[in-house]
């Protein structure tokens, strides 16, 4: 190695480390060489698609992806010890999304390159063509379509050369022509194992640079507005709308408290975009994601007709309901319960009505067109309904014609404003009670006396030892408000008179 040669790959390498970050250019340690990694500038709106392929099944063929970044082109490189004066870099170049196809003519190109620089380093060209030119030089556009070569195809130049050269002759020509078409260089490197590996890798790279990019760069919040790094704020993924994770987090946690799971959106207004799960797990803790996972879940399931809830109060796990009926079994406690009552299953039977839920199946029913009917007939019975409109309409009569005792609550229905003073028999509690009604003005004598003259035969019998002589039920009382007690008390020593 001449010392014009060592001085020359020195100054190359150090001028390639100091113009490339250590992400794009790395020096080899114990030979001269090194690696360096090409990341290519794409178009807007860059998309890529795999098409369907007979032999293998790919669960993503016939789809396309936006990406803004692809994977580098790896360039592998050792310089000999007569570089740059005479032999030129041994290297090898691989690529994930480029055809073995594709990275022969690139190889065969840095060939020329080096013929033109012949006596000169060339690494520093060999780099900026493949980082602004292999898109042009390739004439790949979008939609850009992904392939993978066969190995079968994989030659060594040095073979293929051979093969080409004794195959000349009448239509050897041609037969070169293929040959050369399938010719593959030995320096051109795919490392990939299959297409839907490929395109997965694609998006994982795409995803993680987007990320590297946003973290790197200042964003004003729209919220507190307040200018941040990137690494300090999060984006929407529909609308790329951006504010600083302190904002959002209270943000978030204020909606998944209050059960609003669905409302995780985008704080613009008219802004329909919504937060990923992802995102929520980022920002909030714990015991509120897993919150935010449980009523999120619930949510989905409340949207899907054929889920129900087990109605065990100790379980209340989601269950599929059986297709054409209404029977559904827990696979947790093994209940079999009515999906409509959510009650044990009952077979044909009406489902039940509680004393409840009367008032709200009249009104529903009132309420309802002729199918919605039929259907509450089938599901209760015509014979409940029935009942439920008898026992709503009685109601409404006894609220509209009758009063209801402030004692023991039996509706009166009052006949007449007479008060019949003379009536002495009533049990001692129900004296007790309505004296301080009276007093207090919350009463009408009026109705109680007519309830009395309703109790008495039938009620203080069943409930009482034994009838009780009082007069004093109710002490009479004047317009102004003053007790009668002389009348009361003359009253008392007539009926003393009559039973002696």
């Amino acid at each position: 190695m001449s010392a014009e040669d060592l001085e020359a790959q020195e100054d190359e390498l150090l001028a390639l480390a100091s113009i490339y970050d250590a992400d794009e250019f790395r020096k080899a340690e114990s030979v001269q060489g090194g690696e360096t990694r090409i990341y290519l500038d794409l178009p807007q709106n860059f998309k890529i698609f795999v098409s369907g392929n007979s032999n293998e099944s790919l669960q993503n063929s016939g789809f396309e992806y936006t990406i803004c970044f692809l994977p580098p082109l790896v360039l592998n490189f050792e310089l000999p010890p007569d570089y740059p004066s005479s032999s030129p870099p041994s290297f090898t170049l691989s690529g994930k999304w480029l055809s073995p196809t594709q990275l022969s003519a690139l190889c065969k190109h840095l060939d020329n390159l080096w013929e033109e620089h012949r006596g000169s380093v060339v690494l520093f060209a060999w780099m900026q063509f493949l980082k602004e030119e292999t898109l042009t030089y390739l004439n790949i556009v979008s939609p850009f379509e992904l392939k993978m070569g066969s190995q079968k195809k994989v030659q060594r130049r040095a073979t293929a050369q051979a093969s080409s050269s004794t195959e000349l002759g009448v239509g050897g020509a041609a037969a070169a022509d293929v040959d050369q078409e399938e010719t593959v260089d030995e320096r051109a490197v795919q490392d990939v194992e299959s297409l839907p590996s490929l395109i997965q890798e694609i998006l994982d790279f795409n995803q993680a640079r987007q990320t590297k990019c946003f973290n790197s760069k200042l964003f004003l919040c729209s919220i507190c507005f307040c200018e941040k790094l990137g690494s300090d704020c999060m984006h929407f993924l529909e609308c790329k709308h951006v504010y600083c994770k302190a904002c959002l987090k209270d943000y978030f946690e204020i909606q998944i408290k209050d059960g609003q799971v669905k409302c995780l959106n985008c704080p613009e207004p008219q802004c329909s975009s919504v937060a990923t799960p992802g995102q929520v797990k980022e920002l909030v803790e714990a015991d509120l994601f897993a919150r935010y996972d449980r009523l999120l879940l619930q949510s989905t399931l409340d949207l899907m007709a054929d889920v129900v809830y087990c109605p065990r109060p100790c379980c209340q796990l989601p269950v599929m309901q059986e297709p054409g009926g209404t029977m559904a079994i827990c696979s947790s406690c093994n209940f079999a319960f009515c999906t409509l009552c959510r009650l044990t299953y009952h077979g044909l039977s009406p489902c039940k009505v509680t004393a409840e839920k009367l008032i709200d199946l009249r009104n529903e029913y009132l309420q309802a067109d002729e199918a919605t009917k039929r259907f509450l007939e089938q599901r209760y019975g015509k014979r409940v309904i029935q009942k439920a409109l008898e026992e709503m309409e009685s109601k409404d009569w006894l609220e509209k014609n009758s009063k209801s005792c402030p004692c023991c609550g039996t509706p009166i229905q009052v006949t007449s404003a007479a008060h019949p003073y003379r009536r002495r028999k009533f049990m001692e509690r129900c004296y007790q009670k309505n004296r301080l009604l009276l007093r207090e003005g919350k009463t009408d004598s009026a109705v109680l006396f007519n309830c009395l003259s309703v109790c008495m035969p039938y009620f203080l019998p069943k409930c009482m030892y034994a009838l009780f002589y009082v007069f004093r039920l109710f002490h009479a009382v004047d317009i102004n408000g003053d007790m009668w007690e002389d009348e009361i008390e003359e009253d008392d020593d007539d009926e003393d008179d009559d039973d002696d």
